[in-house]
């Protein structure tokens, strides 16, 4: 089934289990996470490396593990992956049996069961100011060298080696604390792609000697994609399809790329493989990590891989960008809620291929179409629809040529067939053209694809206009008007329908999504592009357009590279601060950005706002963390010292009872996320902002984007610095008007102003009650497009 932007593969119901018969042994085995009590550390002076110790440890409770580690010490094929960075522990295959004989363990923590996670261009660039009005011009690319020098990972599904956008002519070596490895040949690995291995699990268990013997070739079109958005190279001429024309991009073209292939068509992305790929990663010498998987029920932070694996690499430095999921418009689906991870929600762009439909009445309907053949000769031609009940035109025995030759075809998407299958029986059939009707749930977001026929597609409730035509019309007839690419579109951003909403499940003291980035219909580079039979030029072959958080945190990632170019002593959190206090609330024609609906996008859609590269670069204040700083908020989650322990592996040991008490409210977060539930109705937060502006600057607060049923008060209301990397602390008091807020959020602006920079922190307010009812929501619409 495909989804927007994602590609969820169909899993045989044995491996979703990780259930496997292991060879000479006799048994049911599944993979587990092992976590191994800490201070438990491996003794050098006994074990050659941490991969001998796990051995040993497994081969003390699994008989089977003992002969095969006996009879090969180099091979220990129940022993899955050794983590060395990531966790305090291993994964590997147990019986019921042996997992309870390991639980008595001294040194055994828990064991988590496997769990399989899933995925979740040309025009960007210059959309988000990284090129400047002109070469001269100060953009962000100027300013970061377009991110030389930085090492972006991508954890995905595979890239497409010998790719132009790929390319490494005239990049620099990377730099020299690279210690990766690309696995494909040397005409495929280069300055550009410099790390390119597979983390496929089972190949490595029954592999039996050198490198891992599975490439990581893309098999669908989603990796290449992220790949490219993130730091591909110039290629003139790319195009979807024909349309959208220009020079592709990444949004850090001069940085190098590391691949991690953790996803597999017909297996899907495994907590195994994510946890041995960020292990590898932060070994090989990446600066940030851009990972568009995730799972919105992926449950508490100790056995999400993202979340384990994204602590450990913010301890060494390292940028970590997730995709928020594409579960929405339901609430309470956001996915990656760790705060030390940046959670990119999905938005339009300004960009359209307009392909209208005009009626025989002379009534105009907005459309779009990447697929605009040259060869379409625009005429009215007689307007047919399907028969059947649901109108998707899948039913093949229904569309026959004399119902539908020579005319154009209305159909909605749905039924069992992808559109590309129903353009193509009409196609068989004689149809002139079709009309695909997107889903009711996208609202105004319309997710253009390939077509077999020349079309259109249209909103769902443009469809009750075409419908109420035909019905008044013995003859009706229709025109596709195919205007090519326009750019500038007004009403954009708009929160895309499928983006993943707030709040957190697990932490709802914090906003979740952090920020939004373009997702929505992203031309980006594939290995080929799906369903395109007559490609209208060569690189119409190497491009296509894609939608889903899984398009926006890549353009996230490009743009981390860059401030961290031009930031290089920057933390993490630091570069998280920057992108979400300057971000944009408003859209092209200065009102607040809409939703899919129309309605004005709430903070549970949009996150601080949309990226805005140009002022992230000079943020003027930054909300600063260190991997350290979560701990106490960590505890106060209720975790487990031994739970705690395995999150901030490889810190030293530590005891929640020691920790200050840290509420989520008071984590040092660019965003304030509060609730008023117990009286006097009022909360006090409390924060700290680094100056890294001018050396001197003076800040004034300002909440005059409060609504009246608030009252927040700021304390101190100015802030005076004297030097650069100053630290100055506030208050903020918040409390309710109307005594309650019940079931209602509530939505506000903390501002920090200066003559130079404006600071944006947003607030939301709510009551436990909603919180709690948002937890107890579930998603079960599998919203799909063809």
């Amino acid at each position: 089934m495909e989804r927007l932007g994602v590609v969820f593969f169909f899993v045989a119901s044995w491996l979703l289990a990780g259930v496997v018969v292991a060879h000479h042994d006799h048994g049911v085995h599944k993979n587990y996470l092992i976590l191994v009590r800490r201070p438990y550390e491996y003794d050098r002076r006994v074990y050659k490396d941490v991969s001998s110790w796990h051995a040993s440890l497994l081969a003390s409770v699994c008989d089977q593990a003992k002969e095969e580690l006996e009879a090969d010490p180099a091979n220990a094929p129940r022993l899955i992956y050794s983590y060395r960075n990531v966790v305090n522990g291993f994964s590997a295959r147990l019986t019921t049996d042996e997992l309870g004989k390991m639980a008595q363990a001294d040194w055994f923590v828990k064991a988590v069961p496997e769990k399989t996670y899933q995925l979740m261009t040309t025009h960007t660039p210059r959309m988000l100011g990284l090129t400047g009005p002109t070469i001269f011009h100060s953009g962000v690319w100027n300013r970061s060298n377009m991110g030389e020098g930085i090492i972006i990972g991508v954890l995905d599904g595979g890239i497409t080696p010998g790719h132009p956008s790929f390319d490494g002519t005239g990049m620099p070596p990377p730099p020299a604390k690279w210690k990766g490895r690309c696995d494909f040949n040397s005409s495929a690995c280069n300055n550009k792609l410099i790390g390119a291995r597979s983390f496929f699990e089972s190949a490595r268990w029954n592999w039996k000697g050198g490198d891992d013997p599975v490439l990581p070739i893309d098999e669908s079109e989603h990796g290449t994609h992220t790949s490219s958005t993130a730091a591909g190279a110039f290629v003139p001429g790319a195009n979807a399809m024909g349309s959208g024309v220009g020079t592709a991009a990444g949004m850090a073209p001069r940085a190098h790329l590391a691949f991690y292939q953790v996803c597999f068509v017909g297996k899907g992305c495994d907590r195994d493989d994510i946890l041995a790929a960020i292990d590898d990663a932060m070994e090989d010498g990446v600066d940030l990590l851009s990972i568009s998987i995730g799972d919105d029920n992926a449950g508490d932070f100790a056995a999400d891989p993202i979340a384990l694996g994204g602590y450990s690499a913010i301890m060494r430095g390292i940028f970590v960008c997730t995709a928020a999921g594409n579960s929405g418009p339901d609430v309470a689906t956001v996915a990656n809620e760790a705060p030390w991870l940046l959670t990119v929600g999905a938005a339009t762009t300004d960009r359209r291929a307009v392909a209208d439909v005009k009626l025989g009445n002379g009534l105009e309907i907005r459309g779009e179409s990447y697929y605009q053949p040259s060869t379409y000769v625009s005429k009215l031609r007689p307007l047919a629809r399907d028969t059947a009940a649901d109108g998707t035109c899948s039913d093949k025995s229904v569309l026959t040529s004399e119902q539908v030759s020579g005319k154009i075809v209305l159909c909605y998407t749905g039924g069992n067939l992808t559109n590309l299958q129903k353009g193509s029986i009409l196609h068989d059939a004689g149809a002139a053209a079709v009309i695909i009707v997107s889903q009711d749930w996208a609202g105004s977001v319309i997710s253009p694809k390939a077509h077999a026929l020349p079309a259109a597609q249209i909103e769902y409730k443009s469809a009750e206009k075409i419908q109420a035509y035909m019905n008044s019309s013995k003859n009706p007839t229709a025109r596709l008007v195919f205007r090519g690419t326009v750019l500038g579109n007004r009403v954009s951003p708009i929160a895309a329908p499928f983006s993943s909403r707030g709040p957190s499940k697990q932490n709802p003291g914090i906003l979740k999504p952090d920020i939004t980035g373009p997702g929505v219909n992203i031309i980006a580079a594939v290995p080929k592009p799906e369903g395109l039979a007559q490609p209208p030029n060569e690189l119409a072959y190497k491009f296509d357009i894609m939608s889903g958080t899984s398009m926006a945190a890549p353009h996230i990632s490009g743009i981390a590279a860059l401030i961290k170019k031009a930031h290089p002593t920057w933390s993490p959190a630091a570069i998280k601060s920057a992108m979400m206090t300057t971000t944009d609330i408003r859209d092209r024609r200065r009102m607040p950005i809409l939703d899919y609906d129309g309605h004005h996008a709430n903070m549970f859609a949009l996150g601080a706002g949309f990226i805005n590269p140009t002022r992230a670069m000079n943020p003027g204040l930054v909300y600063n963390l260190s991997a350290h700083d979560y701990i106490p908020y960590l505890c106060r989650l209720g975790y487990s010292d031994h739970e705690m322990n395995s999150i901030i592996h490889p810190a030293p040991p530590m005891l929640c009872a020691q920790q200050p008490v840290v509420e989520q409210k008071d984590l040092n977060y660019p965003s304030i996320t509060v609730v008023l539930d117990e009286e006097p109705y009022a909360v006090n937060v409390s924060r700290a902002v680094t100056n890294v502006g001018n050396g001197k600057a003076v800040y004034t607060a300002s909440t005059d984007e409060v609504p009246p049923t608030l009252s927040v008060t700021v304390t101190p209301s100015r802030l005076r610095f004297s030097a650069l990397n100053e630290v100055q602390t506030f208050t903020v008091t918040i409390s309710s008007k109307n005594v309650r807020l019940k079931k209602r959020i509530t939505e506000g602006q903390l501002k920090w102003v200066s003559g130079k920079h404006v600071v944006r922190s947003p607030i939301v307010v709510s009551s436990k009650k909603f919180f709690q009812n948002q937890k107890n929501t579930t998603s079960t619409d599998q919203h799909t497009a063809g």
